[in-house]
């Protein structure tokens, strides 16, 4: 797993509500879980991946000249969009799917976000061989009724 550097890990928007960072590109889908006792479990990489987010998050949040955005604090009350921008160091050998739950999980985690408020998802992949990354976006979005009723 490549590690992005505090340096690295910054802020790429800040003219909206959103919450904008960088994060690492997460370990490959076969190597996120384990088979242990017959039981499928998050493996040594994918725990030191969520480790190392809730870290960079943490870092990132406390730094000087960042504010926490005052909807982290009432995350219960709002809803959410993700966007996920992977950019691989060679496309072809990852799928596109295959870090998203793991990248949402620990983002949702680090920020004390319930994962089940993020109701919509947009996810890209690209290419930079040089340093390959996923650009995150999160930010609070205005309900549709639909969503609301039931």
């Amino acid at each position: 797993m490549r590690i992005v550097s505090n340096q690295e890990f910054r802020v790429f928007s800040s003219s909206s509500p959103a919450l904008a960072f960088l994060l690492p590109i997460p370990p490959s889908i076969n190597h996120q879980y384990a088979t242990v006792n017959g039981r499928r479990v998050l493996s040594s990489k994918g725990r030191a991946y969520k480790v190392q987010v809730y870290q960079e998050l943490l870092l990132y949040l406390t730094r000087d000249g960042h504010r926490r955005p005052a909807w982290l604090d009432d995350s219960h009350a709002h809803i959410f969009s993700l966007t996920l921008r992977f950019y691989f160091a060679t496309p072809l050998r990852r799928d596109i799917d295959g870090g998203i739950k793991i990248t949402q999980d620990a983002i949702c985690e680090a920020l004390g976000v319930n994962d089940n408020r993020i109701v919509e998802l947009h996810v890209y992949k690209r290419r930079d061989p040089v340093q390959p990354r996923v650009e995150c976006t999160l930010s609070p979005i205005i309900p549709d009724s639909d969503l609301l009723s039931g």
